[in-house]
């Protein structure tokens, strides 16, 4: 399969802290994020990376923004989750792991607070994290969305520390449930692990948040809401179509251009970038009048919004 499609770098993250040269780590093509807390207050050196993520968010609260660090390449396996022996795969199950730094823990939050730490001012607590932090982290959730196809989405169940620890409740996925599992979730969701973090995040804010950086559009209840053009990167790999490349995007994507009448699959649509796909979104863009060179793939803004492709 196709792996490492898409920039590597997140915009403005410092490259100061990166473990890779040391570490390696696995290609793979990205489609889940995995929020976890640090637990403390301050960039963590994570045993010199050997337990790191991808990135860390760091509150800085003068400015009342997140400095991003990056650890290890977006579409390069990290070293944040238990992955045990046989089992599922889960640091290299197209994951990228974003730590932020603060506490999902009441009782860290008391005796911080009782050491005479302000909330807010010098530390975050998640559960109820300002606006402003939560915008952090949803517009990086957005880029990943645009590009690199992760969907706006995860669970409904994100319970309270520390009932989240181990599985207290019920929110931890199953193997086939996490090898099917695209979107956004918490280290308490992920198979084979124990850890309860990032607690009781306001996950609905977040995603609002994310789709409204995002530019998806807000829909009117009862309708449909479509996925924001992506792009003409997310298409393209070396000046050619990114044939290989997986995301979601593309399966609700050729079901819009069967629907209309541009379909030119013998088998699918499915989640894999085709030659069925390219031939059938030109299709689409001839049947939009246009011609030559303007019809050729990728896909362009103009043709991308008829098309109206649901949101994924």
């Amino acid at each position: 399969m196709t792996t490492r499609t898409g920039p590597q770098t997140y915009p403005g993250a410092s490259q100061a802290r990166r473990y890779q040269g040391k570490f390696g780590g696995d290609d793979q093509e990205v489609n889940v994020v995995v929020l976890h807390t640090t637990e403390g207050r301050t960039l963590p050196d994570y045993g010199g990376g050997a337990v790191a993520p991808t990135l860390t968010c760091v509150p800085d609260f003068a400015a009342k923004r997140l400095k991003w660090y990056q650890h290890f390449d977006i579409d390069t396996s990290a070293r944040a989750l238990l992955n045990l022996p046989g089992g599922v795969e889960t640091n290299t199950n197209n994951v990228c792991q974003v730590e932020q730094v603060g506490t999902c823990d009441p009782a860290t939050r008391a005796k911080w607070v009782k050491s005479g730490y302000v909330q807010d001012k010098d530390f975050i607590f998640w559960p109820q994290a300002p606006d402003w932090a939560l915008r952090g982290v949803a517009g990086f959730l957005a880029w990943m969305h645009t590009k690199h196809g992760v969907p706006l989405s995860g669970p409904s169940k994100w319970p309270a520390y520390p009932t989240s620890y181990g599985n207290g409740a019920g929110q931890r996925m199953n193997d086939a449930q996490w090898n099917a599992f695209k979107g956004v979730c918490g280290h308490m969701h992920v198979d084979e692990n124990d850890h309860g973090d990032p607690g009781a995040i306001d996950f609905p804010k977040l995603i609002a948040f994310a789709k409204e950086a995002a530019g998806v559009p807000s829909t009117p209840v009862g309708q449909p809401t479509y996925e924001p053009y992506p792009g003409e990167a997310f298409f393209m790999k070396s000046g050619k179509p990114a044939l290989g490349k997986s995301s979601p995007i593309f399966t609700a994507m050729g079901k819009r251009l069967v629907a209309v009448g541009c379909g030119r699959y013998k088998v699918g649509p499915g989640p894999v970038l085709g030659q069925a796909d390219v031939d059938s979104y030109e299709a689409w863009q001839r049947a939009c009048h246009f011609t030559g060179a303007a019809a050729k793939w990728p896909p362009g803004k103009t043709t991308w919004d008829k098309l109206k492709v649901p949101n994924v």
